[in-house]
């Protein structure tokens, strides 16, 4: 009887532990902007635990909704690369309608892919036929391009314009514009507790920092400067044009990370006021007869538990890992050449795949 008890009790204990944020499979995939691979980091690790070879011009890097599928935009070939996950052998290379910079995936699987050469356009890629189905004419050669977390619109930024453009994906028809000062870099977009698009963050040209675009109003509400750097880091010339050029928010929704070049650091923000929270500084590089060379922090991405926030260190052929809750670097991870783009696939168990980016984050809220 005692023994019985016993086991209830531990039963009891089994049912009520605490749930893990998010279970089943979760790897970190980095373009190599200057390589010919993508590398797959496991993030219970921090190690690399595949390689997908053989493709020289890797820009953007997302997923299918069932995680079958590993999506990769060609700079060299200009075509929309796709790898079966599992294996990371080519499936097929999709023609695009002419050189593209970075993509992102809807809810329903299509794949959206900006253009960037004038006048600018994003290609849209049917899931199914893995066929381009449209070219939407947007004002200006694309740099970057996300789906809003409710997957009804798409989001496109243009340095060449200064203007960020908003696509109805159920039309496929551009729905509205906004004009910036500056040319227009990495972007994220925070959701309200509906899931509807709130506010898109915006980074600049020029700009050691980023914008606020209140989406309902459809204008730019505030303007945030990163602190002022700690120390000198050294970096070639061509980075001084984007010096903020990676930013996400984290999937619980509590908090903003932006990366600073010249700084050598991570900002973080609270989500709710945008006050700064903190500052995680990154490693450098140190060579005889130089002073500290920064890492060159480029995208982010995070763990659907939001526990851990990875930075590409485009100069150090590294990516950082970060833990959020004390704000400290655990570990840098060798990559390849120059590594850029970086993203999250998430396989819970149980549950269709779900990609992870700081575009798409409503269903976990």
């Amino acid at each position: 009887m005692n023994s019985f008890r016993g086991l209830c009790l531990f039963c009891l204990l089994l049912l009520f532990a605490p749930v893990p944020a998010w279970a089943g499979m979760v790897r970190v995939y980095i373009t190599n902007s200057a390589g010919d691979s993508i590398d797959v980091i496991d993030p219970a690790t921090n190690k690399v635990v595949q390689q997908i070879k053989g493709v020289e011009g890797a820009h953007g890097i997302a997923f299918s909704p069932d995680g079958s599928r590993v999506y990769v935009s060609d700079e060299v070939s200009s075509t929309l690369d796709v790898f079966d996950r599992k294996s990371g052998k080519l499936v097929k290379k999709v023609p695009l309608s002419a050189h593209p910079n970075n993509i992102a995936v809807a809810r329903d699987g299509r794949i959206v892919v900006g253009i960037a050469r004038d006048p600018g356009a994003l290609d849209i890629i049917d899931p199914a036929t893995l066929t381009l189905t449209k070219s939407i004419a947007v004002n200006g050669r694309l740099h970057n391009v996300y789906v809003t977390p409710d997957s009804k619109y798409a989001v496109t930024g243009s340095i060449r314009t200064s203007t960020v453009t908003v696509i109805d994906l159920a039309t496929e028809q551009v729905v509205w514009e906004v004009k910036f000062d500056k040319g227009i870099r990495p972007m994220t977009i925070e959701a309200g507790p509906d899931g509807s698009t709130r506010r898109i963050f915006v980074q600049l040209s020029d700009t050691n920092g980023f914008a606020v675009l209140d989406f309902a109003a459809r204008k730019e509400v505030a303007r945030i400067l990163l602190p002022a750097a700690k120390a000198t880091f050294e970096t070639d010339g061509d980075r001084s044009t984007a010096p903020s050029h990676g930013i996400g928010v984290a999937p619980d929704g509590k908090t903003l990370w932006v990366t600073s070049i010249p700084n050598n650091a991570v900002y973080v923000y609270s989500l709710e006021d945008l006050k700064l929270k903190g500052e995680v500084a990154l490693p450098s590089l140190k060579l005889t007869g130089h002073g500290p060379i920064s890492a060159v922090a480029n995208w982010v991405t995070f763990t659907p538990d939001s526990r851990t926030v990875y930075v590409s260190n485009a100069g150090l052929r590294s990516v950082s890992a970060i833990d959020t809750k004390s704000m400290k670097l655990v570990a840098v991870v060798p990559v390849g050449e120059v590594p850029k783009r970086i993203n999250t696939l998430s396989m819970p168990d149980g549950h269709d795949a779900a990609a992870i980016s700081s575009e798409k984050r409503a269903s976990l809220r």
